[in-house]
């Protein structure tokens, strides 16, 4: 089924978006394949504070989403993969959504942008990090076109992962 996309906005995150990331990710639901419980705030804090300066040194970050009405849903975006296994060196793309604003099509709008924004920045591929029982991360990277570039199992706690990549080649016009 093909639908129109929803209206979404990407701004650079706020030190007030850390509290309210805080409180709409603060459901089991969301934090399911995030470690499986809510964060303190600090970690939020924590985050807002090294997207800004993602957003300041690389021109990209992850950023909050904000609907038609300018209410936070979330964020998405893209960042240097932070740990030390995976992808190191790579730039991941991410999403993660307040539980009222699942099925909406708001992850692949936001991703879409998040897409031509790093190719802009000169990025010539991304690569997304899915647990594999998470078919809705999962339904968004195919929906952007990304394939699995390689199966792994995480540190701790162990589990399936999959490795998603998308080379963005840059246009020639000019």
């Amino acid at each position: 089924m093909n639908r129109a996309l929803p209206v979404v906005r990407l701004r650079v995150p706020t030190d007030e978006d850390a509290v309210t990331w805080h409180r709409i990710f603060d459901d089991p639901d969301v934090m399911e394949f995030h470690g499986g419980k809510p964060s303190e705030l600090s970690v939020y804090e924590e985050l807002t504070a090294r997207q800004r300066r993602h957003d300041a040194e690389l021109g990209f970050c992850l950023w909050t989403m904000l609907d038609a009405s300018d209410r936070v849903m979330g964020f998405t975006g893209a960042q240097p993969w932070p740990q030390d296994w995976g992808p190191k060196g790579e730039i991941e793309i991410g999403w993660r959504l307040g539980r009222e604003h699942w099925g909406k099509g708001y992850a692949t709008a936001a991703a879409r942008m998040t897409l031509e924004r790093v190719r802009a920045a000169g990025v010539p591929s991304v690569v997304a990090m899915v647990l594999a029982r998470n078919t809705r991360s999962i339904a968004v990277t195919q929906r952007l076109g990304m394939r699995l570039d390689e199966v792994f199992v995480t540190p701790a706690p162990e589990q399936e992962g999959h490795c998603y990549r998308l080379d963005l080649p840059h246009s020639d016009a000019g």
